[in-house]
């Protein structure tokens, strides 16, 4: 079991993650519902310090105070959260002092196969959350999610038939659609934070340009912006979304938009030398944004300003 340790051990299938752990077999090859009461990891020599595993992983965790951060560390609920992994994120075993305590749902892809979801889980942003932005749930979220859970549990449990994958393949899309639910609570009730996160965004937008970074660098991405702000990319594209109707990569074009109108209002740069300044390595796809974000080309706006 044990590998080379810069090289994480890839878990293929439920049968041997389930056999490292200790547990019994899974009642189904390609989805299990584990729940853990004693809040601790089974102990294991064999137990990889990395691995990743291929499959999806939904965990339900009840107590997360003083143990998961999220931001600036604020807290609506004290409840319980939820995590959402998708196959082959890189996990490690060192967390060892954390309360593992819930139960976690491992869904391996092929059993999405025929069914519209195996396309459509790949919507769900909160996959590629980090887990500092667990979603916190309320207590009456929290009796939603263990309903739910419930179900699929005595599903698997009882009712393995030709419509048990029908029933618990629907039970997983209700549960992600809370997910989409809740999350979208989760930003209406910390908004005050969010705020907070969109004031520094444009603050390092702004020191980016005037840095006259772009010059150097190109146009800021996505990811550089979550970087500064220590979230990830799907995180901020949504919580963006939810303030203001637009994701990252809109948000930070409409910046550009702005710095474009005040260079060609302000100044005696060619559009070519804007467009360079602005980090485009070609003039004709600063005036192709610029004409889609104000159907007006560079030279009319500044023509139409004067």
């Amino acid at each position: 079991m044990k590998k080379e340790a810069d090289v994480p051990y890839k878990f293929e299938s439920l049968s041997d993650f389930h056999r490292v752990l200790g547990l019994p077999k899974p009642l189904h090859p390609l989805i299990s519902l584990v729940y853990n009461t004693s809040g601790k990891l089974p102990s294991s020599d064999n137990f990889p310090d990395k691995f990743t595993l291929s499959f999806y992983k939904i965990s339900y965790k009840p107590n997360l105070q003083g143990k998961f951060k999220y931001g600036q560390h604020y807290y609506d609920f004290d409840e319980g959260g939820l995590f959402f992994v998708s196959p082959n994120h890189l996990k490690g075993t060192s967390e060892t002092n954390l309360d593992y305590t819930g139960f976690t749902l491992f869904i391996h892809p092929d059993f999405f196969i025929g069914y519209s979801l195996a396309k459509k889980i790949k919507q769900y942003g909160f996959f590629s959350y980090a887990a500092t932005e667990v979603l916190q749930l309320s207590n009456a979220e929290k009796t939603t999610i263990l309903a739910v859970a419930k179900i699929i549990d005595e599903e698997l449990k009882s009712r393995i038939d030709d419509f048990s994958q029908d029933v618990i393949i629907s039970q997983i899309e209700l549960l992600l659609n809370y997910g989409n639910r809740f999350y979208k609570r989760q930003f209406i009730t910390r908004k005050a934070v969010n705020n907070d996160l969109l004031q520094k965004l444009e603050e390092i937008l702004d020191d980016y340009f005037n840095s006259e970074r772009s010059l150097r660098q190109g146009i800021p991405t996505v990811q550089y912006i979550s970087d500064e702000l220590h979230i990830s990319p799907s995180y901020l594209s949504d919580m963006l979304r939810s303030l203001t109707g637009q994701n990252a990569q809109q948000h930070i074009h409409q910046k550009l938009i702005e710095k474009a109108k005040e260079k060609l209002s302000t100044t005696g740069l060619s559009v070519s030398e804007i467009a360079y300044e602005l980090g485009f390595e070609h003039p004709q796809s600063f005036s192709t944004l610029f004409k889609t974000k104000t159907s007006l080309s560079p030279l009319q706006f500044r023509r139409s300003f004067n």
